[in-house]
């Protein structure tokens, strides 16, 4: 199943993507919430519910019609890996980590799908980073490797754009990930049941005004997303509605010579196999 979230009379709204349609999932169950992490949190059957949407009378709106939210426009926790692909750490002359480079983002960071991405006028480093975002539908502490992928509801796709000279200023790179409109998320959610386990094997591309900038295959992650929830549940319990950013690969701006930076009017987009396409555009911040 495929679900998104649309803004509609100044409100959130929870859909079914069925084709090229979506449908209101309150409106065609009025029981549920129109916020995905609260079903999740009330143990809500995803599917059951999306399946039962599709055979009722509810509208269907034309997904291209619809303007998009941040597919959880209020998660929980938003944990990010740094460094998560070798050949990433290796053109940050970096060797491959001991460990996770956990970072935190925040829920005020987050770009909705195909809005305007916000290059803040205290910098000019502004770049792009392709990413799988994991949704978690389950409670977790302590996941082993048997076990950790039943807490995953589905899969979506990530932009950690991040402004690198702030992101540098101190050893730890939260104040570089969490300018405003950042973070972009979307366009769908795809449950874990119609992608390969722990969203391996698929295709990852990061694309500058249609240009590819990063191309490879999620199986080179250095810590795969099992792996990274047995990691996290061993310090944190993972809650329903939190999500994990799963690192980028090589081919970031800030790698390339001379350095590649997102500038006002460019569009970028991130797309990964089976899942969609991130598209979002950059403008300058009001001076």
């Amino acid at each position: 199943m495929r679900f998104t979230t649309f803004r509609q009379h100044n409100q959130d709204r929870l859909g079914v993507v069925t084709g090229t349609d979506v449908i209101d999932l309150q409106q065609a169950l009025p029981d549920l919430s129109s916020d995905l992490r609260t079903n999740l949190r009330h143990g809500v059957d995803m599917i059951a519910a999306a399946k039962a949407a599709i055979q009722s009378t509810a509208p269907r709106l034309p997904l291209a019609s619809l303007t998009l939210s941040p597919l959880l426009p209020e998660p929980g926790k938003i944990i990010c890996l740094g460094l998560n692909y070798f050949d990433h750490a290796k053109e940050g002359g970096r060797d491959k980590p001991e460990y996770p480079w956990f970072f935190m983002r925040t829920a005020t960071s987050l770009l909705a799908p195909n809005a305007k991405a916000l290059r803040p006028k205290v910098s000019v480093r502004f770049d792009y980073e392709a990413e799988v975002a994991v949704i978690i539908g389950k409670t977790v502490k302590h996941a082993t490797m048997d076990n950790a992928l039943d807490a995953v509801f589905g899969y979506s796709c990530f932009n950690d754009i991040s402004v690198r000279d702030y992101q540098k200023k101190t050893p730890q790179w939260s104040i570089g990930k969490n300018f405003d409109r950042t973070g972009g998320f979307g366009p769908v959610l795809v449950t874990a049941d119609e992608l390969p386990a722990g969203a391996s094997e698929l295709r990852i591309q990061s694309r500058l005004n249609g240009q590819i900038m990063q191309d490879a295959n999620t199986r080179d992650m250095i810590w795969g997303v099992a792996e990274t929830i047995k990691l996290v549940s061993e310090c944190m319990t993972l809650e329903p509605g939190d999500l994990i950013i799963m690192g980028t690969p090589a081919g970031v701006g800030q790698a390339r010579t001379p350095p590649v930076w997102m500038k006002h009017g460019d569009t970028i987009e991130i797309e990964i196999d089976n899942i969609g396409i991130l598209r979002n555009t950059i403008e300058d911040e009001a001076a």
